[in-house]
């Protein structure tokens, strides 16, 4: 049995009556807590009471938290409301209403650097809130009970940017606020124009996933447009994604339902950087260097690292060794990322590099230069693995567009 209104197992029909007694007293606090509602929870949990009871009753508290009663009077900040890109447009066949993420576009970066992490989620939150009441409006339209959103993730433009660590955990820190209030919403998500990068870029968020969540993403190939319009109807789907849909004057892109993002104007800024927690110190002598060595198994991981100097400039550049088991000078080796001075002491450096040939790549700090000053490292490097599932799907769809 599905588990869901008029398909529940006698097991699960005692469970949600019994879940219902258990958590009757914050029940009165909630929207609308029917049959529907609650067995959402019972569902994210495979029906174990404790478990189930555990999650909504955080939930609850969340609510209070984040007064999420009353967060559609609460505006996000300006620069947030601009340039977070997204927005609902159009329903699907069974009336579900419909988000587009507009990935390219985004300026991660320039967000975190612009708001706070807080103001972002809470946003996403709101966003959460606006599609279920949307989903309420659509039960009393249709006369059928909707309860389901269905996600479309535009990869167009998904770049090596987007992979900057603290984007990548705010982007799980919010994915994690949506598995945890807002179980059982997702309907299904559909990816389309995906670039190469997807596997690695889907592979930093999975973790973040629960098994079910993964079950409903669709990876599109080529004849996106033509899939789209099997579980959506060309008037409630933009011209710009195969529909027929426009705004009043025209736009195909329906801008105005649907934000494209942008990059942030640094007149937004309130910070210069975004915290970071290192990993590794190193002092660096006088006219010396300091190499590090990872070894890339199969072409298509990324390198990705940040570090930051104390005091003074560093050198930095990466290297693959020609030669295996021994230290090589930059000068015998074969150089991937040209050599050259960051003033890391003043803003701290982060960067990403796809890594064409396995091998053993070499990142190097260069303090050669300095006859005078010892210069001291913190630095993360990390090697992010695509995931082989969506990588090999990807290519048997032919979904692979250039990058």
């Amino acid at each position: 049995m599905s588990g869901r209104v008029g398909d529940l197992s006698p097991r699960q029909k005692e469970a949600l009556a019994k879940f219902r007694e258990n958590v009757q007293d914050v029940l009165p606090t909630l929207p609308n807590p029917d049959d529907y509602f609650l067995l959402r929870w019972l569902r994210a949990r495979s029906f174990d009471l404790q478990k189930s009871e555990a999650m909504l009753r955080k939930h609850v508290e969340v609510r209070k938290q984040k007064d999420i009663d009353n967060i559609m009077s609460w505006q996000p900040p300006e620069v947030v409301q601009q340039y977070l890109s997204g927005g609902m447009c159009g329903y699907d066949l069974d009336g579900c209403p419909i988000w587009y993420d507009i990935i390219g576009p985004l300026d991660a970066k320039g967000l975190l650097l612009s708001a706070t992490k807080q103001d972002l989620v809470k946003t996403k939150m709101r966003d959460c809130e606006l599609l279920l009441r949307e989903c309420t409006c659509q039960t009393e339209k249709t006369g059928n009970k909707i309860e389901t959103i269905t996600l479309i993730y535009d990869c167009e433009g998904l770049g090596l940017k987007h992979l900057w660590k603290p984007a990548v955990e705010a982007y799980g820190e919010f994915l994690c606020m949506f598995e945890e209030n807002y179980p059982e919403t997702l309907k299904r998500l559909f990816v389309i124009k995906a670039p190469k990068l997807f596997p690695v870029a889907y592979n930093l968020i999975k973790p973040f996933l629960s098994e079910d969540t993964r079950k409903k993403i669709m990876v599109l190939g080529a004849n996106w447009k033509e899939v789209l319009l099997k579980y959506v109807s060309p008037d409630q789907l933009p011209v710009e994604y195969g529909g027929t849909m426009t705004d009043p004057d025209g736009d195909p892109k329906c801008k105005s339902k649907i934000n494209y993002g942008g990059d942030i104007p640094k007149k937004y800024y309130v910070r210069d950087q975004v915290k970071q927690q290192y990993e590794h110190s190193v002092q660096i002598s006088r006219g010396s260097s300091h190499q590090v060595e990872y070894e890339i198994l199969f072409p298509g991981c990324v390198l990705r690292w940040q570090f930051m100097s104390d005091g003074s400039d560093i050198g930095f550049g990466i290297f693959l060794k020609t030669k295996m088991g021994e230290r090589q000078r930059a000068g015998e080796m074969t150089e991937v990322l040209a050599n050259q001075r960051y003033n890391a002491h003043l803003v701290p450096e982060d960067g990403t590099l796809t890594c064409s040939d396995p091998g053993i790549y070499v990142l190097r700090f260069d303090n050669t230069y300095s006859f005078i000053h010892a210069k001291k490292v913190s630095f993360t490097v990390e090697v992010l693995l695509p995931d082989k599932a969506s990588e090999e799907k990807m290519k048997q769809l032919g979904a692979v567009t250039p990058k």
